[in-house]
């Protein structure tokens, strides 16, 4: 067994093969890129070098550097993960011819399988069955057209070097076969460098299935059972499933051997997948094989109770697989679900940031059983992820924030749990899929199991609903949150001294204070507002919300976490605040609220008769403006604490300050004139 690898690769795949390896007392060596050099990946190995730029193609993508630090520091193999060098034949040869193991396939079977079209030839010869198709090297235009009118349409034009959705066009008509097939073409030169394509029949409703294949370097080879991977947007994957639901003995049994079939003609080693298109009727045909480990493989381990990582390295250290092919058998369910940092209402583009809070959900695990696994039932619910809070998400490189996994008993117990994951799943900072992913998975398809590639456009509607007001419990609890927040930063201030008391507490009467809230896009025309009015008593608050009255309390808190009681009904959610936004989690659903603090935008636009005024009752810690001076708009005139914080009072406008009315250390009423500011004319 090796004593030291190197990963080839970061995010949560690096820290995966971190995880394993230490478990099985191996060194391992992290390589990162300028942009990665506080990555969680660098921080869980035991070394790590700097290879190169940010950019991709400057650090991870430079094999022959990956290969010179692997030797310097005496690493014995190289692991690529998946994406950038892990289908590289080139990559894997060089690694080789170094004295180092390529943890994955030989070159020979990448280079095989590489080719859409060489892939089909090479299953065809070996009877596994293909989609009715043309996989030929001419590539006239009239001769493809002619193929696709015997095909029948509608007809799928591919990239024969292509992957992840690119490259591809659905033709419905012959009279649009050649336009489709200039853009095609067009895509796949910019894309791969190649612009060969293939032509196939386009099903109908079909599913993607595909089978988790294992081969040793001793001529053994398993099949680990099924994932069911149909629920994608523009041919990526979204949610992932094992086993595939409706699936026979009789039909996992054909399948699982004809991947074996296609892993045998090519002589594979390691692990790999062969992705199979499926029709509702049960039949199915080749795709394509995925010549390294898939990013959707924990679900198979989650079945199987396999650590296919640690299949990866010992296979790779020349032993023989940990299980033969009856010894697999199926346990329960899991799912798995891509949480990206993305935002679908927007056409799922990318979303840049920091993680500035992120809450996972609750009792997650990750136990696999060693030397092969165990039949033992796994945790509820899995995270794998490359990022922790504070972690920022870069334009670099895959906007992946986590794998969500979940286990069940069976799928009904699974998708339970994969809901109220998602629930329990928080993040701050940028856009997420989280919401999406929850109603995917509630909705009345993927729960039902009526699954195909065009899931997700069937239920556009029901997937991307219009976003609602913010509900009262909502509103609720940011107000419980602010005021909390507020009397948290006196708990160390003289009890006895009413100016340093946020209670809310008057003599003769009772504290009652206006709070505004906006929609997260306050700028937008159709933006809603919200007003309402926290009344403070001894034992909680009453909210004024559209002229009904609410009682409110507190019940307890842990950290953002609150328990309330809102008209005699409990309430449970949590709260983040980053900066004027409050990100409140309620109901399985997230609701962003800008907060207007009246403090921090004191004097923005208020000079009512030439004199800004305190919003709030307060002390004036710092005066900085003078009598007579010209100021510009933004600048700092005066400074006020209220409710233990600070808060600048600014020129609204470019103009004249004539006088100041209060000095340092002298309280002020609410509504009372600071100083007398004339507008620049």
């Amino acid at each position: 067994m090796f004593t030291k690898i190197l990963i080839a690769n970061r995010g949560e795949i690096a820290c995966r093969v971190a995880a394993t390896a230490r478990r099985m007392g191996i060194r391992t060596v992290a390589v990162y890129s300028e942009a990665d050099a506080g990555a969680k990946h660098v921080a869980v190995c035991d070394e790590a070098v700097l290879i190169g730029p940010a950019a991709a193609k400057d650090s991870y993508l430079r094999g022959d550097k990956i290969i010179e630090v692997a030797k310097a520091l005496g690493a014995q193999a190289v692991h690529p993960g998946y994406g950038f060098l892990s289908e590289n034949a080139e990559f894997a040869e060089a690694c080789e011819a170094a004295g180092l193991v390529f943890i994955g396939p030989p070159g020979s079977s990448m280079r095989a399988m590489g080719s859409k079209s060489a892939a089909k030839q090479l299953m065809e010869q070996a009877n596994v069955p293909l989609v009715p198709g043309y996989h030929g090297d001419d590539q006239d235009p009239e001769l493809l057209q002619s193929e696709a009118n015997r095909i029948g349409y509608p007809v799928l034009l591919k990239a024969s070097a292509g992957g992840g959705g690119k490259g591809m066009r659905v033709v419905e008509r012959s009279e649009d076969f050649q336009a489709a097939l200039a853009s095609c073409k067009r895509e796949a030169i910019s894309s791969f460098g190649d612009d060969k394509v293939l032509a196939e029949k386009y099903l109908q409703r079909p599913r993607h299935i595909e089978i988790q294949v294992f081969a040793d370097k001793h001529g053994n080879c398993v099949y680990l059972h099924e994932r069911d991977c149909s629920v994608q947007r523009r041919h990526q994957k979204v949610l992932e499933e094992a086993p595939a639901p409706g699936m026979t003995i009789e039909r996992r049994a054909a399948m699982g051997e004809a991947a074996v079939a296609a892993a045998r003609a090519v002589g594979y080693v390691g692990a790999g997948t062969v992705e199979f298109i499926a029709n509702q009727d049960g039949s199915f045909y080749f795709m394509e094989m995925n010549t390294r480990l898939q990013v959707e493989h924990p679900v198979t381990e989650m079945i199987t109770g396999t650590d296919l990582v640690e299949w990866q390295l010992r296979v790779a250290a020349g032993q023989t697989l940990p299980k033969q092919q009856h010894e697999l058998a199926i346990h329960g369910h899991a799912i798995e679900a891509r949480v990206y940092a993305e935002n679908p209402e927007k056409g799922f583009l990318p979303s840049i940031g920091t993680l500035r809070f992120m809450d996972v959900p609750s009792h997650v695990s990750f136990e696999l059983g060693s030397g092969g696994g165990t039949n033992a039932a796994p945790a509820g619910v899995r995270i794998d992820s490359g990022v922790r809070e504070g972690d920022a998400i870069s334009p670099f490189y895959d906007p992946m924030i986590a794998k969500l996994i979940v286990w069940g008993a069976d799928r009904t117990q699974a998708l339970s749990r994969m809901a109220q994951a998602l629930s329990e799943f928080h993040i701050v900072g940028l856009a997420t899929n989280i919401a999406f992913l929850k109603r995917l998975v509630e909705g009345q398809a993927f729960s039902s199991a009526d699954l195909d590639t065009g899931l997700i456009e069937r239920n556009n509607a029901s997937l991307f609903p219009a976003a609602g007001p913010a509900p009262k419990a909502a509103l609720a609890l940011a107000a419980v949150a602010l005021a909390d927040a507020e009397q948290a930063l006196s708990v160390s201030s003289n009890p006895a001294d009413p100016w340093t008391s946020t209670h809310g507490w008057r003599m003769n009467g009772t504290y009652r204070r206006q709070l505004s809230f906006g929609d997260e896009y306050s700028a937008t025309l159709d933006a809603r507002t919200y007003d309402l009015k926290l009344a403070y008593h001894p034992h909680g608050w009453v909210l004024d919300l559209d002229g009904a009255a609410h009682p409110l309390a507190l019940v307890s808190k842990n950290g953002g976490e609150y328990a309330i009681r809102l008209d005699g009904a409990a309430l449970h959610g949590t709260v983040r605040r980053d900066g004027e936004l409050l990100h409140v989690f309620t109901g399985g659903q997230h609701y962003t609220l800008h907060y207007a603090d009246p403090m921090a935008h004191a004097g923005e636009t208020e000079a009512a008769g030439g004199r800004l005024t305190a919003p709030m009752p307060g002390k004036v810690v710092a005066v900085i403006a003078k009598d007579g001076q010209t100021v510009k708009k933004g600048e700092a005139l005066v400074i006020m604490e209220a409710m233990k914080m600070e808060h600048t009072i600014a020129a609204p406008s470019d103009g004249l300050v004539e006088e100041i009315l209060y000095q340092v250390g002298d309280q002020v009423a609410d509504g009372a004139p600071l100083l007398a500011f004339k507008a620049a004319a």
